[in-house]
């Protein structure tokens, strides 16, 4: 569905993209980990459109990408949920929603019934929908984040670090929502530093080093809390 072939990308002089290659299947959740400073959100940058590629190709269910506007991905089909937990602080719960449909702002009733499809999904949001974003928890930012990204409604979502700065029960919470998601027909493309919650949720993993694609296999039974995964994500010899 997503496929980055051989793709470079940067910031001004700094290469931070050494020709990655991914491939994100149709209705799978696929983890991309490794640590600051290897490329991860970058990736996600360039598959959102936020950020050109300076080579290889960048193709969504069969289309190219690269070279085409942040707002036009996201009529294509494919969302980014950006790490920080970005929500507009002043809005209200339910604005900060209607935001997420921007794009197709004109249709009215399917913008309430996806707003109605959200509360019934995020149940704490309906009860907060008046209150302003800026006073919400962390874990609920998360949650509004995910939801305002729905009402765009992807076909594939990115979510970098979701569980960054979280308690473990709230990172529980956003795991289940993940693969719920995913149950319901979405394809994910998981960014994250929790080595745990990645291969409780994705069924592929690949891991970053230096801008490159350096591990690449998918998750199995056996995976879960070996030390030898663990160790290659820290950077220790593997193997």
């Amino acid at each position: 569905m997503l496929e980055l072939d051989s793709v470079t990308a940067g910031y001004g002089k700094a290469q931070i993209l050494n020709g990655i290659s991914l491939t994100v299947p149709e209705g799978k959740i696929i983890a991309l980990l490794g640590g600051n400073g290897t490329g991860k959100s970058t990736t996600l940058k360039v598959a959102a459109g936020l950020l050109q590629p300076t080579g290889g190709e960048v193709r969504f269910a069969g289309e190219r990408l690269d070279g085409v506007k942040a707002s036009k991905v996201i009529e294509r089909g494919l969302c980014l949920v950006p790490q920080g937990k970005e929500v507009f602080a002043a809005m209200s719960v339910e604005e900060n929603l209607v935001m997420g449909a921007y794009h197709r702002r004109s249709d009215k009733a399917g913008i309430r019934a996806d707003l109605e499809a959200r509360y019934a999904q995020f149940p704490a949001l309906r009860d907060l929908r008046s209150r302003a974003a800026g006073y919400l928890s962390g874990g609920e930012r998360q949650m509004l984040s995910i939801a305002r990204a729905l009402m765009g409604r992807p076909r594939l979502l990115m979510l970098d670090e979701p569980s960054a700065a979280l308690a473990p029960k709230v990172v529980e919470q956003i795991a289940q929502i993940v693969l719920d998601l995913n149950d319901s027909g979405l394809t994910v493309l998981l960014v994250e530093q929790n080595v745990a919650m990645a291969m409780a949720v994705a069924e592929h993993l690949y891991i970053m080093r230096d801008g490159r694609i350096a591990f690449d296999r998918p998750i199995t039974a056996e995976d879960e809390g070996t030390d030898d995964l663990k160790a290659f994500y820290l950077g220790q010899d593997y193997g």
